[in-house]
């Protein structure tokens, strides 16, 4: 049985290398989103106490989706920008167990 999963990545930027990893994800957020099976969305979060790490969040139909994509030599060509801003990363995959959202139960 399938399960939508969830994608995170802890990443660390140096100042110095910001603007350029964010313009690098500006380019591909919307190709990504609408262009790549199983993508259901992302997000890119700065931390509130340290301005150097960041954190990537997507969201998968299936992990399977997911690990296509990143195996696939397209994504390391469309991430290549991204990464290379990077000094630090770690990968961490979860099968969505429960979600809540706003609203009444």
């Amino acid at each position: 049985m399938s399960a939508a999963a969830r994608v995170v990545f802890l990443i660390r930027v140096p100042a110095v290398r910001q603007q350029e990893f964010l313009d690098a994800y500006e380019k591909i957020r919307f190709q990504v989103a609408g262009g790549v099976a199983g993508h259901i969305k992302d997000q890119v979060c700065r931390s509130a106490t340290d301005p150097e790490q960041w954190l990537i969040t997507s969201e998968w139909r299936d992990i399977r989706d997911f690990e296509a994509w990143e195996k696939s030599q397209d994504h390391r060509d469309l991430v290549k920008p991204m990464r290379d801003c990077f000094i630090e990363a770690r990968s961490l995959r979860f099968h969505i167990h429960t979600s809540t959202d706003g609203g009444t139960p």
